[in-house]
């Protein structure tokens, strides 16, 4: 009898004796599935502080639009970043350790249902584990500033059935979380009408993984958020808390976010704040001082220990190579 193989997912069979690891968009779906558990994720932008993130530990990880753009661009997030420059840096960051699921700032979607099906597809294929797409007009702006303006709801609801029938094209398991931005402009009641009014569609009802309501303005707010609209029991999703410290919501930590009812929380300027400050303080010691001063200076071998120097060794020494036997 012939030995029997399954697909290992890129289409090709699966070697004898070789199981493949499940996907990180189907790792975040089981973190999801535990009801046990709040989901926490740095914000993360480029290589090294996905590593940064990667070596402290963290389970899941969340590329952020705002640090993308200031980094890639060096522009405020005022959309001005492109599915190019968003698409590439979710690709560079899932890959560097596929085994930890990525959620990535998918902004708009960059276009029409057309462009949203294209960048979902790139998204779910570069390895990313979930996504959001918001309801901001093309000429968006980062969620904690004034002046949002939004599209319509039939236009929002095109872009997330676009994002589900794209990821459902190629058998994904990638997360889709809907955003609403409706808060600032419209209000608080009306933001938790539009993400309730996906639940009445059933195609998005079955389809969008959970709900992100942007701009919360009180605590009162993110606990009636939670209790209106992340009851899973009562056809709810999970609920997703956008942690800016001296942003638009008060502070909180995941203990209280989690008694409120969010399964997922991501800090988006985690990593930012900590990169600006501790290069001002370094960068204005050596201008007033002319000497590079450090607490405890890396060095550069524990620096790039952090960002792979001992993988890269490795594998040079598998495939028979010699060149870095000594670093």
């Amino acid at each position: 009898m012939a030995e029997t193989t399954t697909s290992n997912g890129d289409g090709l069979p699966a070697r004898p004796g070789k199981t493949t690891p499940p996907s990180a968009a189907k790792k975040l779906r089981d973190m999801l599935a535990d009801r046990s558990k709040t989901i926490v994720a740095p914000g993360v932008f480029d290589g090294l502080t996905a590593r940064l993130a990667l070596s402290t530990g963290f389970d899941c990880l969340y590329m952020t639009g705002a640090g993308t753009s200031m980094s890639r661009l060096g522009w405020a997030d005022l959309g001005m970043a492109t599915f190019n420059d968003m698409s590439d840096n979710a690709d560079m960051i899932a890959n560097l350790d596929p085994s930890v699921p990525l959620i990535a700032d998918a902004d708009t979607g960059y276009g029409g249902p057309l462009m949203v099906h294209r960048t979902t597809k790139a998204y779910a294929r570069s390895g990313v584990a979930g996504l959001h797409i918001e309801d901001q007009i093309q000429e968006k702006r980062c969620g904690q500033l004034m002046g949002k303006q939004l599209v319509d709801l039939s236009t929002w609801q095109q872009r997330l059935r676009a994002a589900v029938q794209a990821r459902d094209e190629i058998g994904s398991d990638l997360v889709i979380i809907a955003r609403t931005d409706a808060r600032g402009p419209n209000g608080f009641d009306a933001a938790v009408e539009r993400l309730a009014s996906l639940g009445r569609e059933d195609d998005l009802r079955l389809g969008v993984d959970a709900y992100f309501l942007e701009g919360l303005q009180s605590k009162e707010e993110a606990r009636k958020a939670c209790e209106s609209l992340g009851d899973v029991e009562r056809g709810g999703k999970p609920m997703l808390l956008n942690m800016v410290p001296s942003g638009v919501t008060p502070n909180m930590g995941v203990q209280e976010a989690k008694e409120m009812g969010f399964r997922l929380v991501i800090f988006p300027s985690v990593c930012i704040e900590g990169v600006m400050r501790g290069c001002q303080e370094t960068l204005q010691g050596l201008k007033q001082n002319g000497v590079q001063e450090l607490p405890k200076s890396l060095g550069p071998r524990e620096a790039f220990m952090v960002c792979g120097l001992k993988d890269g060794m490795k594998i040079d020494k598998l495939a028979g190579g010699a060149t870095l036997g000594t670093i």
